[in-house]
């Protein structure tokens, strides 16, 4: 019968802050910013790119990235990074890491 409630796995993995911090500073790890430029504009983490999930022209930005590198995606809440996290797995991403809690719950120094 129908399972509404089921949800489908995720391809990509959540990280408190400890451990995307960690994360982040690897060799290969690529810093995103999803949120608006208003919003990186004020307050981001060092060496972080913006590229604003709401922009249409949002997975032809990601298409041209490598994709043999570590994402760690985050935004204000986490769930925009999330959603992106999810749009780069079907894309052929294999390492999305989502900030789990946004920026909002990162108690270290922001740029």
């Amino acid at each position: 019968m129908f399972n509404f409630f089921r949800s489908k796995p995720k391809n990509y993995t959540d990280l408190y802050c400890e451990e995307f911090n960690k994360g982040m500073n690897a060799k290969d790890a690529v810093i995103l910013d999803v949120r608006s430029a208003g919003e990186f504009q004020s307050g981001r983490l060092k060496g972080a790119r913006n590229i604003d999930i709401m922009s249409p022209n949002f997975q032809s930005q990601i298409q041209h990235l490598p994709k043999d590198k570590k994402y760690y995606i985050y935004c204000r809440s986490g769930n925009r990074s999330g959603q992106a996290c999810e749009i780069m797995s079907e894309m052929g991403f294999e390492h999305t890491y989502n900030m789990a809690g946004g920026i909002m719950s990162w108690p270290y120094d922001v740029v």
